[in-house]
């Protein structure tokens, strides 16, 4: 089948990795080169090295105002910007969302689930539509979020899973009315996401620990320095890097690079 992809982040690129080995993609729409890292240097996003190392055709506009394919049908897989109205007709959208729809529509599906202590997650593939994650399914499979999950297990797990469903759906999709009653919201991370508060209760800062690595970072004071902490755990008798009720088991101080607590420790003394 000739598709089209929009996709922009780690999970989109897994996706059209995936569809490319079964589908002629034709085309992959994707966010603008931002600037990244130390130096801000111009970087490209995931799905466009992708796409790049596919030789597949690559589109960046700054706003989507126009598809440049006649291919029958687009996935759109974490672009990360809203699809206008007007380019919905004509063809087939389906959006991969990585969450059990109607449960976290928006921008930050995983992340908002494993903040709120979700036990089970899954991908939803449904027809894209104006109203945001909200068109009907075609097709839904859940699977468990672990103790020790990150955000970024869950994504690996989200990402082939989206592949074999649209695997399923391409050929013949037919879609169920999407249902309002469960609907909740991902709000998107801000910087007041990222702070943890030692006052709070163990699973709560662990959760929010989960959330945001390996890819944004939970941050808290130690000691009077500012900590990103990438991994922790309830605080247990004999624990190493302690703050309030949590043990800090990988963090990363200022300007440096990432390390266990007690290496941390062993650095302060």
């Amino acid at each position: 089948m000739r598709l089209a992809v929009a996709a922009t982040a780690p999970l989109g690129a897994t996706v059209l990795e995936g569809l490319a080995e079964r589908h002629d993609v034709d085309l992959l729409v994707t966010r603008p080169d931002r600037p990244r890292g130390r130096g801000r240097r111009l970087a490209p996003p995931p799905a466009k090295a992708a796409a790049e190392r596919l030789g597949i055709r690559v589109f960046q506009p700054e706003r989507l105002a126009e598809l440049p394919t006649d291919a029958p049908a687009v996935v759109v897989a974490a672009y990360g910007a809203l699809v206008p109205e007007e380019l919905l007709g004509g063809r087939l959208w389906l959006n991969v969302h990585p969450s059990l729809l109607p449960r976290w529509r928006g921008a930050a599906p995983v992340e908002r689930a494993i903040m709120a202590g979700d036990r089970e997650t899954g991908v939803t593939i449904h027809r894209t539509t104006a109203e945001l994650d909200a068109g009907p399914i075609a097709a839904r499979r859940a699977f468990a979020i672990g103790p020790d999950d990150d955000a970024g297990a869950v994504y690996d797990r989200a990402g082939p899973l989206a592949v074999e469903l649209l695997g399923e759906v391409l050929p013949e999709p037919v879609f169920t009315p999407q249902p309002e009653e469960g609907a909740t919201y991902a709000e998107k991370i801000v910087p007041a996401d990222r702070e943890l508060d030692w006052e709070r209760p163990a699973e709560e800062i662990v959760n929010r620990v989960r959330a945001l690595s390996p890819h944004i970072g939970a941050w808290g004071t130690v000691d009077g320095r500012r900590l990103v902490v990438w991994r922790a755990r309830p605080a247990a008798p004999g624990a190493e890097l302690v703050a309030g009720p949590v043990e800090l088991l990988e963090v990363q101080p200022e300007g440096r690079r990432r390390m266990s607590g007690a290496e941390y420790l062993r650095g302060r003394r």
